[in-house]
């Protein structure tokens, strides 16, 4: 059937209306809708959000299949809401070149579930010496325009103009893992009294900021764009701060585990709570919240990191980094800046689809809920309460850091460009 209604939804968290799906597109936004033969979805007391957009995810595949497939990942994503995912390249191999990342772009196609867009690597293999296959890769059917060793830093200076020159000339962003390597050898957790007490080795807060300082300064001079991945500290929200007061072209994301887990987790010795950069201490979550409500961090992106349950279930010091996200990210946004007065419905719609799609370039996505538009829609029950059952999930891994923690929301409906990927919580 190619024409749904939604009935009496809260869009955009607003006063109730009905929203008409024809085919690929919304037809008619308004109240009192006919139906006219379409199916009728009865959303009284839901939001209806835009399909969510996420700017950092990791899909594994090719190489990590165990971890996650493009096919698994992408039904994580659409349970979650999110009709579009920007796909990080340390894949085994490195999506460093035209032929790796149209593997993953059209792995993507293939699922349905949501679109995939790769993301390509700043330099060959990850390993900050030689930059990538830059503009073959733009070029390519993939048309990637985010580029990031995510999971390394390009800590070479000389290396970071380069990229952010090159993809200057096509109007790319480099989307920066900022970790001074040399700060954090050996680094388990970050840096503060908790490592202190459990004697394990600190990954400092400078080892970030001196970083994300030295980037946007390199933005400046080139006039080129950057992005901050992952941006975890107090102090690195007063550097982009500042960038954004003197004009500087810089975006900045924060993860839902750094808006709500702190340092204080790394007690349990957990290495579910294991991740980089590390949970930091609640001073730092505080100002992430506050930067995300006033702007200065610009979106929110899950960093969706599955593992195997075999690199997790072992000692701290042994244990891979990284958390599961796709599928908690909006109930942890609710959580946290939502239900604590900070962002309305609609700061959560620019903050987790429209704002991510304009910096990704992702065409389709983050548009206005009205006539003519894709149909590329999150259908929210908010009043939804429940525990995290990571047996439910639809990624392969299950490396969540909320196990048996009671979240507020739940994803019923996503619809990528008309078509239901999840209908009553369950995949269709």
């Amino acid at each position: 059937m190619s024409k749904i209604l939604i009935r009496g939804a809260k869009v955009l968290g607003g006063e109730p209306q009905d929203v008409l799906i024809d085919g690929e597109l919304i037809e008619a936004v308004g109240t009192g809708l006919p139906a006219d033969g379409a199916q009728v979805i009865e959303a009284e007391g839901k939001v209806l959000l835009p399909g969510l957009v996420d700017l950092h995810t990791h899909l594994r595949e090719p190489g990590r299949e165990d971890s996650e497939t493009v096919l698994t990942g992408t039904r994580a994503a659409a349970s979650g809401g999110y009709t579009a995912v920007f796909a990080m390249a340390n894949t085994f191999p490195v999506a460093d070149t035209a032929g790796v990342v149209e593997q993953v772009y059209r792995l993507g196609k293939e699922s349905g579930y949501c679109d995939v867009q790769p993301i390509g690597a700043v330099t060959v293999g990850l390993e900050g010496r030689k930059l990538a296959e830059l503009g073959a890769m733009h070029e390519s059917a993939a048309g990637v325009t985010v580029f990031s060793d995510d999971g390394k830093c390009v800590d070479d200076a000389v290396i970071m103009r380069r990229a952010l020159e090159y993809v200057k000339a096509f109007g790319g962003v480099v989307a920066q893992h900022a970790q001074e390597p040399r700060l954090t050898e050996g680094a388990q957790m970050n840096e503060g009294i908790v490592s202190a007490e459990l004697g394990l080795g600190g990954w400092p807060a400078v080892a970030e900021e001196s970083i994300i300082a030295r980037d946007v300064l390199l933005a400046e001079h080139v006039g080129s764009r950057v992005h901050i991945c992952h941006l975890s500290t107090a102090g690195s929200v007063e550097i982009v701060r500042w960038a954004k007061s003197r004009g500087i072209d810089v975006t900045a994301e924060v993860t839902p585990h750094h808006l709500l887990l702190t340092d204080e987790m790394v007690r349990t010795y957990n290495p579910v709570y294991k991740v980089n950069p590390p949970l930091r201490t609640e001073r730092d979550v505080m100002a992430l919240r506050e930067a995300l409500a006033d702007g200065t961090i610009d979106i929110v992106a899950t960093d969706h990191a599955p593992h195997p349950h075999e690199d997790k279930d072992c000692e701290w010091a042994a244990a891979a980094m990284g958390m599961v996200g796709l599928e908690t990210a909006l109930s942890v946004v609710q959580q946290t800046m939502v239900e604590t007065g900070m962002l309305t419905w609609a700061d959560v719609a620019d903050r987790m689809s429209v704002t991510p799609a304009r910096i990704g370039q992702a065409t389709g996505h983050g548009r206005p809920i009205s006539a003519g538009e894709p149909a590329n829609l999150t259908l929210l029950d908010s009043a939804y309460r429940g525990e995290v059952d990571p047996a439910g999930f639809a990624s392969r891994s299950r490396n969540t850091p909320y196990e048996g923690r009671e979240l507020p929301g739940r994803v019923t409906h996503t619809f990528l460009r008309g078509r239901a990927t999840v209908v009553d919580g369950k995949l269709a």
